[in-house]
């Protein structure tokens, strides 16, 4: 696969994020950009115009790890950026063997124990989601905050397809371009990561073409990986929750996550929450449910 538009993309979007003054650089005259230059980047770097011209041009096949910490500190990437320029040096190498694999999509399966953990939690929401936010696993609890994502047969089970085509989505999330634009860079780091999963080019070609907001937020190549947060919610039931959330990484090389949300106690969202789990079981709608 050519990753050739996506290097180039992402290395102009961060050149234009840096200003002069914040790389530390003199300004004389007139300028017709707000960021850098390619030449101002190449000196900031220790590289000819010529070399980081090709770079940006999309080529980093071959590209030393100690070039691409210069552009690191050049465009002042932060971690994440860093990483998602490291996964796309690698795509820019020849296919690995194992390509094939995830050119079928395949998702894989939750393992019965990672299962039980997740049913061990009944009082807090939990479900178990892989890179391409397909929710393939939850809970109870998880199930019920959740209720209209599996209740709309368009999602699919997938986050980034309720967030972006269900009706309801910004009235679930209050603060929905912010979610929005989190779960776009979580895409776009798998997408650098896993230049040939089908199923993820696939889910990003259908949120483009039906999505306008999506397709602009992919445009801005902006990356993001999912740690811990805050996030608001706001239930057709038990109404507005702000909950923590803390995603964690199984370290089986399945890049899969255990995701789970928790309340601090004696807040509303903890009452909300108890609230919530005290409520009749709903009709299953479509998409995942957990692994018996």
């Amino acid at each position: 696969m050519d990753n050739r538009d996506a290097v180039s993309a992402f290395l102009r979007s961060r050149r234009d994020k840096v200003t002069p003054e914040q790389a530390g650089l003199p300004v004389y005259g007139r300028r017709r950009v707000a960021g850098l230059r390619r030449g101002e980047v190449a000196a900031l770097a220790g590289v000819s115009v010529e070399y980081y011209t090709r770079l940006e041009r999309g080529n980093l096949h071959g590209v030393s790890d100690s070039v691409l910490e210069a552009l690191v500190q050049a465009l002042r990437l932060d971690g994440t950026e860093r990483m998602y320029l490291y996964d796309l040096a690698r795509a820019a190498g020849p296919a690995p063997r194992s390509a094939g694999a995830r050119r079928g999509g395949a998702r894989p399966a939750v393992r019965a124990s990672v299962a039980r953990i997740v049913e061990g939690m009944p009082g807090l929401p939990a479900y178990v989601m892989n890179n391409r936010l397909d929710v393939l696993a939850a809970n109870a609890l998880g199930r019920a905050l959740y209720a209209q994502l599996y209740a709309d047969p368009g999602c699919g089970g997938n986050v980034a397809r309720f967030a972006f085509l269900s009706a309801g989505a910004r009235e679930f999330y209050p603060e929905w371009e912010r979610m929005a634009r989190f779960a776009v860079g979580a895409l776009r780091v798998e997408a650098g990561k896993n230049p040939y999963d089908r199923e993820l080019s696939n889910l990003i070609g259908e949120l483009s073409t039906r999505s306008d907001a999506f397709r602009v937020m992919w445009g801005s190549h902006d990356v993001h990986v999912f740690r811990d947060s805050t996030k608001r919610l706001r239930h057709p039931l038990v109404g507005e929750l702000e909950l923590d959330q803390e995603t964690m990484s199984l370290p089986d090389g399945s890049g899969l996550s255990v995701v789970v949300y928790s309340a601090p106690p004696g807040t509303a969202a903890e009452d909300a929450l108890r609230r919530l789990a005290e409520q009749p079981p709903q009709s299953p709608g479509a998409g995942p449910s957990s692994p018996s």
